[in-house]
């Protein structure tokens, strides 16, 4: 039957794995309890005991002292119980101790099963309890395989691994088996498998903690993010401020001669990024926002929460961008509806607007954050 080694290994399981001795024990009578029932009958009233400082396992029986046996599983009648014990009268219930030879081995079994179940759930709880801590955090993995687009990480320090769909992935990026790659920790689900770490790199929270990793004003929380609006592997526009009079949040951001904005940029594998200087004023806010794009002036219906810009004919297709990729972003940075019309229209009766309106999407959590005042300034790029 279960011996003293075993329960020399449960004080060792408390003893390395931490896991609650008491609670293993009771887990393990009610599965023994379980199984002797289901070997001897599920109408004995039976318990299993185990007894850790003797190294003993003992099984009783439970029968009341009744009047007439109706049920010889459960009930004893008083002459038979007083066989057992002068004192016993009707009611009281006579526990009396089995001896079974053949349940050795389904308890050895059993117990087995129990411990092992036992450690995988407690090695579960201790996955979930450290990765739940990685959440909203930056990490560099390295990927050990790839499955139908989806690729799966190894969490440096944990048996969990990570898990990034086609969805979370830079469109573009290529990915190789034994890379190290930087991801988002964006969700952390416990499921009957596990717990599984979604992780992203197509996140703004990606962005976000790349700025922080990057810039240290950023870290420090000298320059602050505002927002970001992005398109993975195409634009993003952060917009970002100071409170601080003697810091240039731009400058801080670009670095000297742009290596920390090159080093981020390398990171999101080539992303344009528009940094925006935020403003408290929402025409300034607007017409920043569409930068690498001149504005000529901007107008605002607060009640509608839109506005129209206009901008020199030559620079409207700059400020729409490819697929309106531009006006779109800004709209998502800023909050407000955009539209933008040529100079050429001033004076002119238009109908409902056509040129382009983009209406502020439903932002998820991490739309929030920050970017350059001029991209083309900057990178000495006119980038339509």
């Amino acid at each position: 039957m279960i011996n003293k080694d075993f329960f020399q290994a449960l004080d060792d399981l408390e003893t390395e794995k931490k896991i609650n001795k008491e609670k293993f024990i009771e887990a393990l009578e009610f599965a023994l309890t379980s199984a002797y029932k289901k070997m001897y009958g599920e109408a004995k009233s039976a318990s299993v005991k185990l007894y850790p400082e003797k190294n003993t396992i003992k099984i009783y029986s439970y029968k009341t002292v009744v009047d007439e046996v109706a049920d010889p599983d459960k009930e004893i009648s008083l002459d038979e119980a007083r066989l057992i014990k002068k004192s016993y009268k009707l009611g009281d219930v006579v526990a009396t101790e089995e001896t079974t030879k053949d349940f050795g081995r389904i308890a050895a079994q059993t117990a087995k099963q129990v411990v092992m179940q036992r450690l995988k759930e407690f090695e579960r709880d201790m996955a979930v309890a450290e990765i739940s801590e990685k959440e909203d955090e930056l990490l560099t993995t390295i990927i050990k395989r790839i499955d139908n687009g989806t690729v799966y990480v190894q969490i440096s320090g944990s048996h969990v691994e990570g898990i990034m769909l086609p969805s979370d992935q830079i469109p573009g990026e290529k990915y190789e088996v034994g890379q190290r790659i930087k991801v988002y920790v964006k969700k952390i689900k416990d499921s009957f498998r596990g717990p599984q770490i979604q992780v992203t790199r197509s996140n703004i929270g990606f962005v976000r903690k790349i700025f922080e990793l990057e810039i240290p004003e950023i870290a420090s929380g000298d320059v602050k993010i505002k927002n970001i609006a992005r398109d993975p592997g195409s634009r993003s526009k952060v917009a970002i401020y100071t409170e601080k009079p003697n810091i240039d949040p731009v400058g801080a951001c670009v670095g000297n001669h742009g290596i920390r904005i090159n080093t981020i940029v390398a990171e999101l594998n080539g992303e344009k990024i528009d940094l925006i200087v935020y403003s408290d004023d929402p025409l300034e806010y607007i017409a920043r926002a569409l930068s690498p794009a001149k504005v000529l002036s901007v107008e605002t219906n607060e009640s509608l929460n839109a506005s129209r810009v206009i901008v020199p004919d030559d620079k409207l297709s700059l400020a729409i961008g490819k697929n309106g990729q531009n006006v779109r972003l800004a709209a998502r940075l800023t909050g407000w509806k955009i539209e933008v019309k040529p100079e050429s229209s001033l004076g002119k009766v238009t109908e409902a607007p056509k040129e382009v309106e983009y209406e502020l999407v439903d932002l998820d959590e991490n739309d929030s954050f920050a970017t350059f005042d001029d991209l083309e300034e900057i990178t000495g790029e006119d980038d339509e």
